[in-house]
């Protein structure tokens, strides 16, 4: 059977370790690079359910997007059982459990997060979005779209709970993607000539300034802008590793909810 190391060195085959962002923290995080793996489990994010689904499962490693250990927005200082984090990587370690994190080198490695998404919302010959450090994708509809029926298909395709846009007046026809939080990039899109932005974790102030600049936003959230990229991480890994039995979590889902007046 493989070695968890051997796995990572996979991983960094598909999402090779460059492209991740300077601040990101990402490969094995956690556990024995040594450990023979028999069982993996695959995850946008590594939180207790998922790590009781991978014991009940007997995984000896996690495959996840989001760091387990985050060093931008969430420093390990301490590891105690008294933490939420803590608590995880304790649970983790004591149940023989390795995690590999893969996140700003797979959004933007080819066939990873936004090649996913510009994929699964049809649009024809994306490019990155941003030239500079390859985040988003940028591509055109094979035809132009009214607002409403884009964002219809949208949360239909994605899975979404509810979805937040805003309008500014245009057809839907050149469309840029950023899977997670992409808000930065809103002015990168413009000047792409886009009319409309798909990412998530949008502020009011950037929906409230877009119909002035022109460009409709559509914020899908975190979640399923980026966890269709799971199945291509599983998809991969099955062909790199045909020994090694792999699923997708079954216990992680969408953690947010919409509450609707009188439904």
């Amino acid at each position: 059977m493989p070695t968890v190391h051997e796995i990572e060195q996979a991983l960094f085959d598909l999402a090779p370790k460059s492209g991740a962002m300077s601040w990101d923290n990402v490969g094995q995080l956690l556990g024995d690079p040594d450990q023979e793996v028999s069982r993996i489990l695959v995850s946008l994010d590594i939180t207790e359910a998922v790590a009781d689904e991978a014991i009940a499962s007997g995984c000896q490693l996690i495959v996840a997007h989001h760091p387990v250990m985050n060093c931008k927005w969430l420093p390990v200082q301490t590891v105690r059982s008294d933490t939420p984090q803590g608590h995880l990587l304790m649970k983790l370690l004591r149940n023989n459990i390795s995690a590999i994190c893969m996140h700003t080198n797979l959004d933007v490695a080819p066939g990873g997060v936004n090649d996913a998404l510009a994929s699964v919302l049809r649009l024809e010959d994306p490019g990155p979005l941003s030239e500079e450090d390859g985040i988003g994708r940028v591509g055109n509809l094979s035809a132009p779209m009214a607002l409403r029926d884009f964002v219809q298909a949208v949360s239909h395709t994605l899975g979404c709970n509810g979805v937040r846009y805003s309008d500014a007046g245009r057809m839907v026809y050149r469309v840029a993607v950023g899977g997670g939080s992409c808000g930065d990039y809103i002015d990168t899109a413009i000047a792409a000539g886009c009319d409309t932005f798909v990412t998530a974790d949008l502020g009011y102030h950037q929906f409230l300034d877009a119909p002035g600049k022109g460009i409709n936003l559509i914020d899908a959230g975190h979640f399923p802008t980026e966890n269709l990229v799971c199945t291509k991480v599983i998809s991969f890994l099955e062909a790199r590793f045909p020994a090694v039995r792999i699923t997708k979590s079954a216990s992680h889902r969408e953690v947010i909810q919409y509450y609707v007046e009188g439904v």
